[in-house]
């Protein structure tokens, strides 16, 4: 090969690497976009605050109503009105509750207290309880220790309605987290014990000295709580985007509650207030003065929970519990098979 027709060769084998190289700049290969981070859910909502009574602190909490047009009997609504019935099984952990309304669901709240039966009993989840139910169980422990038979004119086959739920954040946990019956007896006593002393006077009734519900019906706890209540129970009014609340005790964040539907809240608003003042009055330090937690202190408390490890079990055939736990708080979001991608309540507690 002559010089001539070498140089020619390396020149056109340049030009076509050098094509190349031209060519794979212009267009390098393709890469996967990066998946769009989910806003959490406490980003989404906004406070407004503090209301504050006592050593009570409270934010109110704004969001979308995820649930418009639907609407739910609570469990005191149901029994009242004689449209379900709860009924006594024999067993302690469980009770059975039926929805006779041939439309309408039932929203059971945890921590809600059925009176009567062959001993009071506290419901351990969130649960929904669909039209012409019939027979459903439901897991229940009981807040009264040592009765089992009736307890005066009350029905020992069934329950009767109650506008009291848990009362103070201790129980609540032995409820949800530690699911013992042994640590739901302890804090009873503990909450009688902490409300007579508070109160300056006897709150155990003679009729059952153990029972949680009739210390709640004591005459000097209500008239307590209801100083709070007066105070507290209107901030409510005329807000139609409020979907929750968040409480302090003594300057400390305790918990809060966020549901789907604004008119869902408004209903246990009364309920869940009554719990919370329950709590503040048997927390009460006397001649002792606090700071009201700020926004921020509220806002990371939600979202530090949000960011616990999940763990989930079936409550029924529809309605599901997810538990997310961070080292100082715990999360319970209750959902549903029919209403997909929606949270029904999410109760945040700092542990």
């Amino acid at each position: 090969m002559t010089l001539s027709m070498r140089t020619k060769t390396a020149s056109f084998i340049a030009l076509v690497f050098g094509a190349a190289f031209v060519l794979g700049a212009e267009k390098p290969p393709s890469q996967p976009a990066a998946p769009a981070k989910e806003t959490p859910p406490a980003a989404k909502l906004k406070l407004t605050g503090p209301y504050t009574h006592e050593n009570l602190t409270i934010y109110l909490i704004h969001g979308e109503d995820k649930l418009k047009g639907k609407t739910f009997l609570t469990l005191g609504e149901a029994l009242k009105e004689k449209k379900a019935v709860v009924h006594e099984t024999q067993q302690v952990n469980e009770l059975s509750i039926e929805n006779l309304c041939p439309n309408e669901e039932v929203f059971v709240l945890a921590g809600d207290i059925v009176r009567g039966g062959k001993q009071d009993r506290i419901i351990a989840n969130d649960v929904i309880v669909p039209a012409k139910s019939g027979k459903m169980p439901i897991a229940s422990f009981c807040v009264e220790r040592g009765r089992w038979t009736r307890r005066g004119s009350e029905n020992e086959a069934a329950f009767a309605v109650s506008a009291n739920n848990s009362g103070t954040k201790d129980l609540k946990l032995a409820v949800r987290k530690e699911m013992v019956q042994g640590k739901v007896w302890e804090n009873v006593n503990k909450a009688q014990a902490a409300l007579s002393a508070n109160v300056s006077a006897p709150v155990r009734d003679a009729r059952s000295a153990t029972s949680l519900e009739l210390t709640l019906e004591n005459k000097n706890v209500k008239d307590a709580v209801d100083a709070y209540l007066k105070k507290l129970q209107p901030v409510l009014d005329g807000q139609n985007d409020v979907v929750g609340y968040a409480f302090a005790i003594n300057g400390v964040i305790n918990s809060a509650d966020v549901f789907a539907a604004h008119s869902l809240f408004q209903k246990l608003w009364p309920t869940l207030l009554k719990s919370t003042a329950v709590e503040a009055v048997a927390e009460m330090k006397k001649d002792q003065k606090f700071k009201p937690v700020t926004v921020e202190i509220v806002t990371a408390f939600l979202a530090d929970a949000e960011k616990g490890k999940q763990s989930a079990k079936d409550v029924t055939k529809r309605v599901r519990c997810i538990e997310q736990e961070t080292k100082g708080n715990l999360l319970y979001r209750c959902t549903d098979d029919q209403h997909p991608g929606v949270d029904l309540r999410r109760n945040y507690l700092k542990k």
